[in-house]
């Protein structure tokens, strides 16, 4: 593999002079970078990049530790921020909770040894040991959609109060009263922060307060699934569902058509915190929360620059709109 002094020799300058041009610095003639590009397109040069990042003490990569990869909400996020970070100058390596703690706390280990130079992370909802070492070692840290009381670090996510009170105000125009609420865990930030809204809001809108009306999955439609199934197992009379995130709208509409009959589910109104895109198609179609996280994910990536730079980054929450697909009255 050809080196730096290849290049300097082939390009017929000094290798101070080489080392200047292909570290992008502005030091150097118009003439002496042509020629130094030049010699290392020949010679097929690439930088060694953790060997120059020793020297500067940054490796210009962030790390992106999302949730749930399947969850559309945060594979556009994902995108997003990948491409807001290119934008600044920054490579960033993207890692897969799934969901688990226990995952999460192996990326975090990978990200250490990679070094990065800050993190993007959407968190399981506890702080582990190993994140706990990652918030002392001082790593710039900002936190996507999801936080963790007591950490003191920026969140840019989904204004989730805003969300629910769309929800709910849709449900009293369509005049529902009966209402399964399945929500997510109340260890992660946005479970709790959503079912809170829910129970804060229900009574005000016409909404039963029948506790044997709420359940609660895991943000998967699986366990969401099992939740919406408790509920029909109660007995208890509803016509409408809010699931508390895509994937968990997804699991109770399939419950409710594998327990009741696709003819009997068609009656049930469905509505959303998160909007996917079959929603439009199903019988009834879906009416959802739309959260913006397009949005999230470039913010996210300014303000953990800030951070980076040494400027404040205050954190966001980002507002949500509704999609309204309902036809007709209540059947």
């Amino acid at each position: 593999m050809a080196t730096i002094k290849d290049v300097a020799a082939r390009a017929g300058v000094s290798l101070g002079t080489a080392s200047r041009v292909l570290s992008g610095s502005s030091q150097t003639s118009p003439e002496s970078r042509s020629r130094v590009l030049a010699a290392a397109a020949e010679l097929g040069y690439i930088a060694n990049g953790p060997a120059r990042s020793l020297r500067r003490s940054r490796t210009d990569v962030l790390g992106l530790l999302v949730s749930d990869i399947r969850n559309p909400f945060f594979s556009e996020l994902a995108h997003a921020a990948e491409q807001e970070a290119r934008h600044h100058g920054y490579t960033v390596l993207l890692a897969n909770a799934n969901e688990d703690a226990e995952q999460a706390d192996a990326y975090l280990r990978t990200f250490a040894a990679q070094r990065i130079d800050g993190l993007l992370f959407s968190p399981q909802g506890t702080v582990s040991s190993h994140l706990a070492a990652t918030l002392t070692s001082g790593l710039p840290l900002v936190f996507l959609n999801r936080t963790i009381e007591g950490v003191d670090a920026p969140l840019y996510g989904t204004d989730n109060a805003e969300g629910v009170g769309h929800a709910l105000a849709w449900l009293r125009q369509r005049g529902h009263r009966d209402v399964a609420f399945i929500g997510g865990p109340d260890t992660i930030s946005t479970g709790a922060e959503r079912r809170a809204a829910y129970l804060a809001g229900r009574e005000k809108h016409g909404i039963s307060t029948d506790d044997r009306l709420l359940d609660a999955g895991d943000f998967l439609a699986s366990g969401a699934a099992e939740a919406m199934c408790r509920v029909i197992d109660r007995g208890v009379r509803f016509t409408a569902v809010f699931g508390a995130n895509g994937l968990t709208t997804f699991g109770a509409v399939r419950a409710l058509r594998e327990r009741l009959g696709a003819e009997q589910a068609s009656r049930i109104e469905v509505v959303s915190f998160d909007d996917l895109d079959w929603f439009e198609f199903a019988s009834p179609p879906i009416s959802a929360v739309r959260n913006d996280a397009s949005s999230i994910g470039r913010l996210g990536v300014r303000g953990l620059v800030d951070l980076l730079a040494g400027r404040a980054a205050p954190g966001q929450r980002i507002a949500t709109s509704f999609v309204d697909r309902a036809r007709g009255g209540i059947r």
